[in-house]
């Protein structure tokens, strides 16, 4: 008896020091998957945080650990409203992340965790206020159409789709209806991931106006001038069409996940990739080339700070969108691919500009047929346009056309970004669809059917 006890105290010290072990490694070297978790749950919880003023439990459950991966569902966070930085790691303290909140700008992730670094990027100027009395665009106040129909739509919940968090409809430039899911109003700062690509190409643009940018530039980085790297133009970087290497998988490490939450500079990270398609030939759909637009744009301005204001200056208040954060890597670089907040009233003034062609005020701020050219269908691609646009209607890309049978107009073009976030353009109709939410690809949901049902409801 004394033996099978003395064997069983054995094999628990062996257990406990295995356990121990283990523990250990994961706190000295922690896997980059463990790493990538805690920085996207430090990162999405700090700008809900301190961007639209949330709980932090409520979307650590919500965003983070709901639609996720399972090992988000062991991530602990503490936020530290004072020093405004938010951590992360696997129960709590295994492969930390922090992301710390700075002026104007959001949260940054912090992989090397340089916070003071971080903090230093910032904008201490409040943005021009809109008037909350002014009808929509103008001001905030809406008055709702009277159609029951489009009511009966917008409040359709098979219409919006599972968890929806805010649709607007702006027809003939007016908002004409609305909704919210609960807990969020006209004035939540909403994410919309890759639908901030085409807002960073709607920059580009305005620098294109000034002369101080070109779609037809090459030997876009000093490396690349030494190699087959130096034939991408702007414009085919704009059309996803620069036949670099990127792989934009987001469930495990990849290079998008790798860019986000490991890397604190990530258009530098991008720029490393080598070619592996032919230029202008091959569509690959690449958040790294979206930043790296971002630092095209900001190193064509020149200035450090008059670039960290160029967004806000140049698009955000002479639209009124002043809800509008657009956020950094921890080195001051614009996450151009996914990381602009906006109220679901912002993303709308912004999908109405589109509609009048770059004009707001009767200001032309994007040249005289730019949005055109977004539109138009890239070589590589026929759902992608030009411009950091979509040309098909979500999940429609293996089936073009797909959309107009569903009853949509021909014209109709798409923003789109990560969990189910859309913004519906219609130039015929004159109408502007957004819908926000946190409805991940497993549901599959699809907008069309809703804007297709306004378009009629509308007509």
């Amino acid at each position: 008896m004394r033996f099978v006890v003395k064997v069983v105290k054995w094999l628990l010290g062996l257990i406990v020091l295995a356990i121990a072990a283990l523990f250990a490694w994961l706190y000295i070297a922690p896997p980059e998957l463990i790493r990538v978790g805690s920085g996207y749950s430090a990162k999405i919880v700090c700008s809900n945080v301190f961007i639209a003023g949330r709980d932090a439990n409520e979307v650590l459950a919500l965003d983070v650990q709901a639609p996720g991966h399972p090992l988000l569902r062991l991530m602990r966070v503490s936020v530290d409203k004072n020093r405004g930085t938010v951590s992360a790691g696997l129960l709590g303290f295994l492969g930390k992340s922090e992301a710390v909140a700075r002026d104007g700008l959001g949260c940054a992730s912090v992989p090397d965790g340089d916070v003071g670094k971080a903090r230093r990027t910032a904008i201490h100027a409040p943005p021009s206020p809109t008037s909350q009395d002014a009808l929509w665009p103008e001001g905030e106040r809406v008055d709702a159409s009277q159609n029951p129909e489009v009511s009966k739509i917008v409040g359709d919940a098979a219409m919006t789709g599972t968890g929806v968090r805010a649709v607007v409809v702006v027809k003939n430039g007016r908002v004409v209806a609305e909704r919210y899911g609960d807990g969020f109003s006209e004035k939540t700062p909403l994410l919309g991931w890759s639908m901030t690509k085409t807002v960073n190409a709607a920059i580009v643009g305005t620098l294109v106006k000034d002369g101080k940018m070109a779609v037809t530039n090459k030997g876009l980085f000093t490396p690349w001038k030494a190699d087959g790297r130096a034939a991408i133009s702007l414009a085919e970087m704009m059309a996803m069409s620069s036949g670099l290497e990127f792989n934009e998988d987001y469930g495990d490490v990849a290079d998008v996940t790798r860019m986000l939450y490991l890397e604190p500079d990530m258009a530098g990270f991008a720029a490393t990739k080598p070619l592996t398609g032919e230029v202008g030939k091959t569509f690959s759909y690449s958040s790294g080339t979206a930043v790296m637009l971002s630092r095209l744009w900001q190193d064509a301005i020149g200035d450090r700070a008059k670039a960290l204001m160029w967004p806000r200056m140049a698009l955000f208040d002479p639209l009124g969108m002043d809800s509008a954060v657009l956020e950094t890597d921890e080195q001051g670089t614009f996450v151009g691919s996914s990381y602009l907040y906006a109220t679901a009233h912002d993303w709308a003034r912004f999908g109405q500009f589109l509609l009048q062609g770059g004009i707001w005020n009767g200001n032309q701020i994007l040249p005289v047929g730019f949005v055109d050219w977004m539109r138009e269908p890239t070589s590589s691609s026929k759902v992608y346009g030009k411009g950091q646009l979509w040309i098909e209607a979500p999940g429609d890309e293996e089936n073009p056309g797909a959309g107009v049978a569903a009853g949509l107009p021909k014209d109709t073009y798409w923003m789109e970004g990560h969990d189910g976030q859309t913004v519906a353009v219609i130039p015929s109709e004159q109408l502007v669809v957004v819908r926000l939410g946190l409805t991940p690809a497993k549901f599959g949901y699809r907008p069309q059917t809703m804007v297709g049902a306004l378009v009629k409801a509308l007509h």
